[in-house]
């Protein structure tokens, strides 16, 4: 459906062009019956739209507690407002029976936005831990909670400018200094004999992909799982240890992977020390007998929960992302269209770049270790809701 009949529209659609300026473009009908056909020609199979339910209602839980006139991003031109995403979450709970049968409803009860410029899509997910609850010769490196002299200051109390902004940081003799990094951490003690290890594993390589992660599933002796959860981090910069090594001349960017960066570190024992230490960012967890938890507080669900710049793309939102996938033992990359939901946040992504969270064990690891995929976001929100703001529009 294309503009009110007096010439307003909330979001005018534009030709396509890779120069256009970022924001949110309205897409026209037979743009999105296509894409709807992508959905229903989705070569996975078994995906029903009822899988979406338990999502779904997890972020009407998180959108019910936001002000409903509040703005939740800003991007180009483009307000979203909590009540916009809530409505049309609602919406689209209530049509999840009816879209087996008519899929052609999404394009009847909603209108679609192409995110602009198309996102990076890449990959995370939950990694395997050999661990041990208790100390051991064969588990020599600890996982740590957050230590009690981590403290957390909110910037925005101080001056507008700073609003959404934190300073992590410790106290030492008196002065605020930067929390401790990472070679302070694992090579220097720091964090030693302060009764803050939650768990020991085999590998501390294992322990920087964990980090980078998120969250993990620990496997314990007994051979019982633990989930191991993110907590909090020291606050310092994030550096891709992949770049590192690529700027060094040490892999070749082409084809670069989570695979080849620990093979290359199990290859070259010697260079673990001062590779690992590039990153100082450092992350802390907890555990818990279920998850991952997204930021929303809610559980994850493998390929549809997606970790956003919630500044772009608010958590919440409802999207379609179409992009190709990696195959293993295959050079070309399959289509894939879903439904995604924006229930995550991570440390590096930023702008339109989207993470998507692959699940848990070998196939979700080659997934998410080789997944850099251009690809697409379309947002629906509420037909019903977009004319009524359209015709208060006219009405000015």
């Amino acid at each position: 459906m294309g503009s009110l009949a007096c010439g307003c529209s909330l979001y005018t659609s534009k030709p396509y062009a890779d120069n256009r300026p970022k924001g949110y473009y309205r897409i026209d009908s037979a743009k999105v019956s296509g894409l709807i056909n992508r959905l229903q020609n989705q070569e996975e199979g078994g995906v029903s739209w009822h899988d979406l339910q338990k999502g779904i209602e997890h972020n009407l839980r998180y959108l019910s507690s936001k002000p409903q006139d509040g703005v939740a991003a800003r991007y180009g031109r483009m307000h979203l407002t909590w009540g916009m995403l809530k409505q049309t979450n609602e919406e689209m709970l209530e049509l999840l029976p009816l879209l087996d049968g008519s899929p052609e409803l999404l394009n009847e009860r909603f209108v679609w936005y192409s995110m602009v410029p198309r996102t990076l899509l890449t990959g995370y997910y939950e990694p395997y831990l050999e661990a041990s609850l208790t100390p051991d010769p064969d588990y020599p490196y600890p996982l740590y909670s957050i230590p009690a002299d981590l403290k957390t200051l909110d910037l925005g109390k101080f001056h507008h400018r700073w609003k959404g902004q934190k300073l992590i940081y410790r106290q030492e003799n008196g002065e605020v200094v930067p929390y401790h990094d990472r070679r302070e951490i694992d090579f220097e003690g720091a964090l030693q004999n302060k009764g803050l290890e939650i768990a020991w594993v085999k590998d501390l390589v294992d322990v920087f992909i964990l980090q980078i992660q998120g969250s993990g599933r620990l496997v314990l002796p007994d051979g019982s799982v633990k989930h191991v959860l993110y907590a909090g981090k020291n606050g310092l910069k994030y550096v891709s240890l992949g770049k590192v090594l690529i700027n060094r001349g040490l892999l070749p960017k082409e084809g670069m992977s989570m695979q080849k960066i620990r093979t290359f570190l199990s290859e070259n024992p010697q260079l673990v020390e001062e590779l690992l230490t590039t990153n100082p960012s450092y992350v802390f967890f907890r555990l818990d007998d279920e998850g991952p938890f997204g930021s929303m507080g809610a559980p994850l669900t493998p390929m549809t929960s997606v970790a956003v710049d919630s500044k772009v793309l608010p958590l919440g939102s409802l999207a379609l992302l179409t992009t190709r996938l990696p195959q293993q033992d295959d050079e070309t990359k399959l289509p894939f269209a879903r439904m995604v939901m924006a229930q995550d946040r991570g440390g590096a992504i930023n702008g339109t770049r989207i993470d998507l969270f692959c699940g848990s064990g070998p196939e979700a690891e080659f997934l998410a270790g080789h997944l850099t995929s251009w690809s697409h976001i379309y947002l629906p929100i509420s037909r019903a809701l977009v004319e009524k703001m359209e015709a208060a529009k006219c009405k000015e």
